[in-house]
């Protein structure tokens, strides 16, 4: 069986995953109505892309223009939207006068993948699961201006970058460590950020103890088998479907016979009109399109993986459709 997917004909587009719980669930927007499906590890997912990829809009608005996107933005927003997206985010710095409370965290991906960062207090956790941090701790907490300023005091201090490209998260995450190491390389990290507390570290910044957090069972990444594919685009047609066996942040691990751990970066699937492929198989057939763009029908056994695949380590693209 496949996770329900909404049918075109309503209008729903797929907004991507989404971590509100410790249970990824897909979003899905019809002009101002939202609804979610639950995902279950284990479970059959299948869909097949239908038309073309629109804009997401910005801040739960619908994208005025009604414009289409490339099928390579992981972005899924025009550049209007996505300017006006940005400008009200708190990474915008616009926002000095926030009452609410923000937390810093120290976020780790894989051996030398870290980064600090900021969340607001009432999003507990949904940050990091949204990032696909493998484990974290707390830093400190505080108004929103004393939370960026020890971001970026700790950040230049322990060389730490802003961001790290999902591309590299996803290399490593079937090459990590045990959570033993995992945890002693937070902790290690938390002591250095904690010596700085006094030079540059704002008063109104409350630190907060060690508690180091492992989400690599949550995310299922510690009991499948290391990805060695991931969706490059969607295209018209294109179908995708397997047995999801793991998700982390925006990723969802889909395990497909003849291939093996095929990795769907969810960003990739905003504003398509998605329908669904109900009992497909769980393999690759030999029946591929050429490189190109399929312009599939209803999925039939054997066909269901049709479109771009890159390696994951960084190799080469992949000659054809799958």
């Amino acid at each position: 069986m496949t996770c329900e997917v909404r049918e075109p004909g309503g209008g729903w587009r797929c907004a991507g995953v989404r971590w509100p719980r410790e249970v990824p669930e897909l979003g899905w927007s019809r002009g101002g109505d939202r609804r979610v499906s639950v995902l279950a590890y284990g479970a059959g997912l299948g869909f097949r892309a239908v038309g073309e990829r629109h804009c997401v809009g910005a801040r739960g608005n619908v994208c005025p223009l009604g414009a289409t996107v490339p099928g390579r933005s992981t972005g899924g927003r025009c550049a209007e939207c996505a300017r006006l997206d940005r400008a009200h985010s708190v990474a915008a710095d616009t926002m000095a006068d926030d009452p609410r409370t923000y937390r810093v965290y120290l976020a780790w991906f894989g051996p030398g993948m870290v980064k600090v960062g900021i969340t607001g207090e009432e999003r507990g956790a949904v940050r990091l699961r949204e990032q696909g941090a493998v484990v974290f701790t707390w830093l400190g907490r505080g108004p929103l201006m004393a939370a960026r300023r020890t971001e970026e005091v700790l950040r230049a201090a322990l060389g730490v970058p802003d961001r790290i490209p999902y591309a590299k998260k996803r290399a490593v995450r079937g090459q990590l460590p045990g959570t033993e190491e995992r945890a002693g390389a937070v902790a290690e990290l938390y002591a250095l950020a904690t010596e700085l507390e006094g030079r540059g570290w704002p008063e109104s910044l409350e630190r907060l103890p060690l508690e180091v957090v492992d989400q690599a069972e949550l995310f299922g990444i510690d009991r499948t088998p290391a990805p060695v594919r991931s969706v490059r685009e969607l295209v018209d047609g294109g179908v995708v479907a397997g047995r999801l066996v793991a998700a982390a942040g925006p990723d969802l691990h889909l395990a497909v016979e003849g291939v093996g751990v095929v990795v769907l970066d969810t960003r990739l699937i905003t504003g398509w009109d998605l329908a669904a492929v109900p009992d497909v198989p769980v393999r690759v057939g030999a029946g591929s399109d050429a490189a190109g763009g399929a312009k599939a029908g209803p999925a039939e056994a054997g066909s269901d993986v049709r479109v771009p695949l890159i390696d994951i380590g960084g190799g080469g693209v992949q000659g054809g459709l799958f």
